[in-house]
């Protein structure tokens, strides 16, 4: 996993400063598969959303860059898109980026035992973050964390139609 994750950052640094100037943030980049069949999904983001026109720009920089590269052996496929309404925290500048918004995280406490938690991100640094899990702080440090993600809550439903003012009784329909 060493050598995998020394050319993903690697390759993170080639990326990032040919997306920062047509105005796009690198997020992530994730290899999947294998040597024969490698998937480089690189995710991207920038203020205001990533729309089609933004993962078609970044693509036109990161294909170049990534056939220059020479660190993979044989052929790939690339996959760009944006990060998403639950975005993977994986790195601390992703939970940095999330204080503020309702996650999940799956850990492993100090026995092993496997735990889920969700609440509210209360702060984040280089060495792990806490949450707000109904109205009790809890802490991880990023060893811990298997798996973390913001979560998308949904707003109130609208009520449909007009319905009727309060304090009004509802007009009864006469049969036709």
């Amino acid at each position: 996993m060493g050598e995998r994750s020394d050319r993903l950052d690697d390759l993170r640094t080639n990326l990032e400063g040919p997306l920062a100037e047509i105005g796009i943030d690198l997020f992530d980049i994730i290899r999947n598969g294998t040597d024969r069949a490698t998937v480089i999904q690189v995710i991207v983001d920038r203020p205001g959303g990533v729309d089609l026109e933004a993962v078609t720009d970044a693509t036109r920089v990161i294909s170049p860059l990534l056939d220059a590269w020479g660190r993979l052996d044989g052929a790939y496929t690339l996959e760009v898109s944006s990060p998403g309404l639950e975005r993977p925290l994986r790195r601390p500048i992703h939970f940095t980026g999330a204080i503020g918004m309702t996650v999940a995280i799956r850990s492993r406490d100090e026995a092993g035992v496997a735990q889920r938690d969700r609440g509210v991100l209360i702060s984040a640094d280089d060495e792990g973050c806490t949450i707000d899990s109904d109205g009790a702080p809890k802490t991880f440090t990023y060893n811990r964390i298997e798996q973390a993600r913001t979560i998308f809550e949904w707003g109130p439903a609208e009520k449909p139609g007009k319905g009727t003012k309060p304090g009004r009784p509802k007009k009864e329909m006469s049969p036709r």
